[in-house]
């Protein structure tokens, strides 16, 4: 902030950006070190660094300051790990980073991003997490390692093969074959805006179409949300946003209300936006992925 605040009747301001700091010695006195001709301000209640490039200087001072903290966490998660290691199968223990790899499942990423500073390396295939998160890694790792037996091939086909045949399994194949057709029931009389983001009992979706068709009550409440009573309600059709209208679609301040959640939609949440945000985004590196391996193989044919 420049320091352009001051009496109109005092003398002119200086050139020059503020900043507040940790109230500790140590911080104070490197800062003091790093810039000589700093003072304290009274009036503005903070540290005033004179200079046209001030605010560029005190900037690059932060980062390399938040650099050694997060260095510093580093070195001690490392040091917690190595008197407590986590034995599992699913993590490895790198130089920069821990390494998390297992099989894909829905559980495991929604608890890995729960990890701060957790990131996923598409080129590796896993998810690293840095040891300063431990603690949170720690914490979660129950979780995650459950959620990754359950889904190793093996215990996916044991899950398929005791429930084959049964009304289990039955239900479980017209749940996905509803799923599949990506229509949503909305109530006749009510229906949200198309062309844009909604939340739904589905997740957040946009509706593009209907011909007006009626859903079947017992559909409706087999496979989306209880059918209220005395509702009429039409099929309409539905994709997943892309990243940019996600990433531009206002969230809601408030969850869905009573009303909307039977209504069978709503106007999506931040958290609801988030998580679809997150899918748009491995859609688009997916894609990404793809083009390029396309091309390359292309190239090769060519050469060849």
């Amino acid at each position: 902030m420049d320091e352009q605040t001051k009496d109109p009747s005092g003398p002119p301001p200086r050139e020059g950006a503020t900043t507040d700091l940790p109230h500790d010695r140590i911080t104070v006195e490197r800062f003091r070190q790093a810039f000589p001709r700093a003072r304290w301000s009274d009036r503005l209640n903070a540290w005033f660094v004179p200079g046209r490039t001030a605010e560029k200087r005190i900037g690059r001072w932060l980062a390399e300051l938040e650099a050694e903290a997060d260095t510093f966490a580093d070195e001690k998660g490392r040091d917690a790990f190595a008197f407590e290691p986590i034995e599992s199968r699913y993590l490895e223990v790198a130089p920069a980073a821990f390494q998390i790899r297992t099989p894909y499942s829905r559980s495991v990423v929604n608890e890995i991003r729960e990890i701060p500073y957790a990131r996923w390396d598409a080129d590796r295939r896993l998810w690293t997490v840095p040891y300063r998160s431990l603690d949170e890694l720690r914490q979660r790792w129950p979780a995650i390692e459950a959620a990754a037996e359950r889904s190793e091939p093996d215990a996916r086909r044991a899950r398929r093969e005791a429930i084959k045949g049964t009304e289990e399994a039955e239900a479980s194949k017209a749940r996905i074959r509803e799923r599949r057709r990506k229509r949503y029931p909305l109530p006749a009389d009510d229906c949200p805006p198309f062309e844009r983001a909604i939340g739904t009992h589905v997740g957040v979706v946009v509706f593009i179409w209907t011909d007006g068709e009626l859903a079947d009550r017992a559909t409706v409440g087999a496979f989306y949300f209880p059918a209220a009573n005395g509702e009429e309600y039409i099929w309409a059709s539905w994709r997943t946003g892309t990243l940019e209208e996600l990433v531009t679609t206002w969230p809601a301040r408030t969850p869905p209300a009573q009303r909307e959640l039977k209504r069978g939609w709503w106007m999506p949440t931040l958290a609801e936006l988030r998580i679809a945000r997150r899918a748009a985004k491995s859609r688009r590196r997916a894609s990404e992925r793809k083009q390029k391996d396309n091309s390359s193989g292309e190239r090769k044919a060519d050469i060849a």
